[in-house]
């Protein structure tokens, strides 16, 4: 533990000033606020940038030398990104919630054993979505009936074949589904080899240091292998069920017995063998994994034969023998899982997670969540496409296109779960509201005691501007809110079992007629549809519009700093290269005689913590730390309580002599203070180093224009702050401490 006061480091050279910007994909010139930079090192992916030299201003504060990070590229690139956020947000959702476990290790094992069974589910159900669609739609019900055929030429070159045949080539759209998936998955985005850092194993024991130090590669190849041999093994469950539906043999028991044997080992591998979290590459563990893939490719390849040839006759109408059963199954067996993830979680919660009074639910909350999307999206893929097939329902010919009963429940839940959750979130913000505007008055108030009669407007667009940055802290329940209701949704599934129809029940037990019930299946499937090109467009519009892109960009980059440790088929960790290449560059600039001022604007700030927890103490002791709009101690605490609480974030303190401070509006409604807001007239409990770390910015400056401008100053919420005064001030405090005054001088 270092010493209860700040302490000065080692005489230093020439101190470098090394920015990493937010979300916001600032180009290097911005974050320096200079117009001519050059590269010094990194790539184009990411890299470091200083001023030109030559030209004026190209030094900073006090004649330090400048350098940014640039790392906006590294999650993905435009077009991949946008695609990502859509068709991978549940893997992505899923995985995060991987890392939001409680800080207490009680049950730790457990947590993330059902964390991964339910990643597997979002696998499974993916590759149900596709056979929905290839085999009981359009291989099952429309290529055996004529009338669906009829006019549509890229159907019928199968229709009026086998059976068998038909479901045999069908097959392979999962299949290339599926090796879509593995290829995306596969692909190296970036050579993170080349950016391990090499300054030897850290002093922090915390684990937000291994996050950009471990190699994730084994452990996603592992992932991935099980993955894969799961979803091979869900769409031999689902050709094998409809086929004995029909003829039982000995060749279609071993099949049977062999696709279970997959499914069963896949999920000792997730959940009993811990050799999958084996750091490094291990030729025998990876042997095996690899192994239990190939055989799940292999027995796909005998199913398919063995439906191609198998000459017993197959069940006429209706829908693939026993597809919806396995998708309501499975819908039952997410709910399963979640209810025991948030029982286990709750039961074992750590006790003092600052500032949140959930304690550290996000694992089941984002889990719910993100198995919520997933069945939205599969049941609205199955619902169009049986909407696009159908003709006026039920043909001549007695084709029925309407989708599983499973999907209709998931559809009408998912509808009542979006809408209940606008309702609760239009009641809260409209019960919270006089709060939070007289909490945001009195702010205000504090803030510009003496404003003059003509800045009322100002001052009111000021009250708004802080009023609804604290909305930030209601959306933790919210989310609760929307995950029970969510939950409740994905638990109807069971009546998909029962044969129980949505518009039946609602007119039988709470009244309401059938025909709207029906209404409101078709209004989700339309709301679905919505999510999805809302997704689409919003992925678009956040390269083109600078104030969505930084809401965007939070939710995107705090999904993709964490590495694939539950879903393979999530995005790429950019954390990976980006960390390790941080420390590596600070350790290579303190060896060079320098000192160091790391200076992190919103998530930059989070990249320059697991930096430093990775640092040794011969380095840290030659670095200050300066962050502003940071979500360390705002969301990150809340949402990674095992990786951010405060211990963690106190240790990043000690390990640069708490030469560390936190610049913070309160019209940022994503940056906070880390230990202590310092806001006027409340008097802070904190004490020591700690206590010294946070400084509030008045935002605006003023209320009133300057006198030599016409419009009174912007309100910045969490724009950076780097041409403030205070930023300066910060600056020159921080090389203060980095160069502390010789004895005999003063």
């Amino acid at each position: 533990m270092a010493d209860a006061t700040p302490t000065g480091p080692p005489a230093v050279g020439p101190i470098v000033e090394l920015r990493v910007h937010g979300v916001s994909g600032a180009g290097a010139d911005q974050v320096l606020d200079r117009p001519h930079v050059h590269q010094v090192a990194g790539d184009r992916s990411g890299g470091f940038y200083r001023p030109r030299p030559g030209y004026p201003d190209s030094a900073g504060t006090d004649g330090l030398t400048l350098e940014a990070y640039r790392w906006s590229d590294l999650p993905s690139g435009t077009a991949v990104r946008t695609l990502s956020l859509v068709f991978l947000l549940p893997f992505m959702l899923c995985n995060v919630a991987f890392w939001m476990r409680p800080a207490s290790r009680g049950a730790k094992h457990t947590i993330l054993a059902l964390c991964r069974v339910l990643a597997l589910t979002l696998t499974v159900l993916y590759v149900l979505s596709i056979v929905g669609v290839a085999l009981d739609l359009i291989a099952w019900r429309c290529m055996g009936t004529p009338s669906c055929l009829a006019g549509r030429s890229w159907l019928s070159w199968l229709g009026g074949r086998p059976t068998g045949l038909r479901l045999g080539v069908l097959a392979l759209v999962p299949v290339a589904a599926i090796g879509l998936l593995w290829w995306l998955s596969a692909r190296p985005s970036h050579s993170f080899d080349a950016f391990r850092t090499s300054v030897g194993a850290p002093a922090s024991k915390h684990q937000l240091s291994a996050v950009g130090q471990w190699d994730g590669e084994p452990l996603v190849g592992r992932l991935r292998s099980v993955h894969v041999a799961t979803a091979f093994a869900a769409l031999d469950g689902s050709l094998l069920a409809a086929r004995a539906s029909q003829h039982s043999s000995w060749v279609m028991m071993t099949l049977l017995t062999a696709t279970g044997a997959v499914l069963l080992a896949c999920l000792a591998l997730v959940t009993v063998v811990p050799r999958i979290d084996r750091p490094g590459p291990a030729p025998r563990v990876d042997g095996v994994f690899r192994g239990l893939r190939t055989i799940a490719v292999g027995l796909t390849m005998l199913v398919i034969v063995h439906v191609v040839i198998s000459p017993a006759p197959w069940p006429q109408g209706g829908a693939l023998p026993g597809y919806s059963a396995i998708v309501a199954w499975l819908f039952v067996s997410q709910t399963v899982l979640v209810v025991a993830l948030a029982a286990l979680v709750i039961w074992r919660r750590g006790s003092g997670q600052r500032r949140s009074p959930l304690r550290a639910l996000g694992v089941p909350v984002f889990m719910t969540i993100s198995a919520g999307l997933a069945v939205a999206f599969s049941a609205e893929l199955v619902y169009r496409v049986a909407d696009l097939l159908d003709r006026e329902g039920t043909t001549a010919d007695g084709l029925e296109t309407s989708p599983p009963l499973a999907y209709k429940w998931a559809i009408f839940g998912f509808f009542l779960a979006v809408v209940t959750a606008l309702l609760v979130a239009a009641l809260v913000t409209r019960v919270t509201r006089r709060g939070r505007r007289r909490a945001a008055r009195a702010i205000v108030a504090a803030d510009f005691p003496h404003a003059p009669p003509q800045a009322a407007d100002r001052l009111r667009r000021v009250e708004q501007a802080v009023a609804r940055a604290r909305f930030t802290e209601r959306l933790e329940p919210l989310s609760v809110v929307y995950a029970g209701l969510a939950a409740l949704g994905l638990a109807t599934s069971v009546l998909g079992l029962l044969q129980l129809l949505p518009g039946d029940v609602a007119q039988q037990y709470v009244g309401v007629p059938e025909d709207m019930v029906n209404f409101l299946i078709g209004s989700g499937s339309y709301v679905i549809a919505a999510i999805l090109l809302g997704l689409v467009v919003g992925g678009i519009f956040a390269y083109r519009t600078a104030q969505f892109r930084r809401y965007v960009g939070v939710l995107w980059d705090l999904g993709t700093f964490w590495p694939r440790a539950a879903h393979p088929f999530a995005p790429p960790c950019y954390a990976e290269r980006a960390v390790p290449e941080l420390a590596k560059r600070i350790s290579y600039l303190v060896k060079q005689g320098h000192g160091v001022l790391l200076a992190g604007h919103s998530h930059g700030s989070v990249l320059l913590a697991a930096a430093i927890l990775q640092l040794p103490t011969r380095i840290t002791d030659r670095v200050a730390l300066l962050t502003y709009g940071s979500p360390l101690g705002r969301l990150y605490s809340r949402l990674f309580p095992a990786y951010t609480d405060e211990p963690a974030l106190r240790e990043i303190g000690e390990r640069v002599g708490w030469r560390w401070l936190n610049l913070w509006r309160d019209t940022d409604p994503i940056g906070g203070w880390i230990f202590a807001s310092h806001r006027p007239g409340r008097a802070e409990k904190l004490t020591g180093p700690a206590a010294t770390v946070d400084r509030r910015l008045v935002d605006p400056a003023d209320v009133v224009p300057a006198p030599s401008d016409s419009v009174p100053p912007p309100i910045l919420g969490h724009w950076p702050c780097e041409s403030q005064d205070a930023f300066t001030e910060a600056e020159r405090d921080l090389i203060a401490r980095l160069r502390p005054t010789p004895l005999g001088r003063d």
